[in-house]
């Protein structure tokens, strides 16, 4: 099995350059799955509903979110009922939505876990018990469990992916919108990246205009940034290869594609 996880979709280019991307990823490298976040998707922040539909249109099975989640209201139209649509699991209980899924395969159930990091962002519960939990909830139901870890800090990915370890398929990071470059299966067998990167404008800063955040560092004045719709946009994203008889990750890859 082949299991495509992309990063952060950014904007109007973002959610264009991953509709056009994905159709010919997916019959190029005979891909069964696709995991995208969107929590970028509309305008940069947050999903619409509009924008939750048109990435699935592109080519996602299940989307995932993060720390943007809650950003256009109009998301609580669905978040209860769209069966593969997660936001992160450690917000406090009663929050709407659900913080994982399980999308059947053929054969296979592939639990799709989100999770919020705590260092450098908004306080919520542990990362860490509420992976474990779900972990001992879900392991007899699944063959394959894959994590997005939205966080800021390196380190607590990092720890969260040898915390988990031999326990799910693969940890993958996002929130950074830059894709890093240390792909690889940890000593235990799960598939591990710190950030799968994004996909939107290449020629930015992280998705946004390069001129008005460059105008926050200088005056130190939050104003209003800008979100490019136009230009070469970068597509980043890691290709997970599963044995289909032992469900062992077999391979890593990392995917960048610079489009015009």
């Amino acid at each position: 099995m082949k299991i495509l996880m992309v990063g952060d979709i950014f904007g109007r280019a973002g959610r264009k350059t991953f509709a056009e991307i994905t159709p010919k990823l997916k019959a190029e490298k005979n891909i069964d799955i696709v995991v995208a976040n969107g929590e970028n998707a509309a305008h940069g922040s947050g999903l619409t509903v509009s924008t939750f539909n048109e990435l699935l249109s592109g080519g996602a099975d299940i989307v995932t979110s993060g720390n943007h989640i809650w950003s256009n209201k109009d998301i609580l139209e669905i978040i209860d009922r769209e069966p593969f649509l997660i936001r992160p699991a450690n917000y406090p209980e009663g929050t709407p939505g659900k913080g994982f899924c399980i999308f059947p395969y053929r054969s296979k159930n592939i639990g799709v876990v989100n999770l919020l990091g705590r260092t450098f962002l908004a306080p919520m519960d542990c990362p860490f018990v509420c992976a474990e939990k779900i972990f001992e909830q879900i392991k007899t139901q699944c063959d394959i469990i894959l994590v997005d870890f939205h966080a800021e800090a390196t380190s607590e990915k990092i720890s969260l992916g040898y915390f988990l370890d031999g326990k799910v398929t693969a940890v993958v990071g996002t929130h950074t919108h830059v894709q890093t470059a240390d792909e690889r299966i940890l000593p235990k067998g799960t598939a591990y990246i710190t950030d799968l990167g994004m996909v939107g404008i290449l020629n930015s800063v992280i998705g946004l205009d390069i001129e008005s955040v460059i105008e926050k560092f200088v005056s130190c004045r939050q104003g209003k940034f800008l979100v490019p719709e136009k230009g070469a946009c970068i597509y980043s994203a890691v290709l997970l290869e599963i044995d289909d008889f032992t469900n062992e990750t077999k391979s890593i890859e990392r995917i960048k594609i610079i489009s015009e």
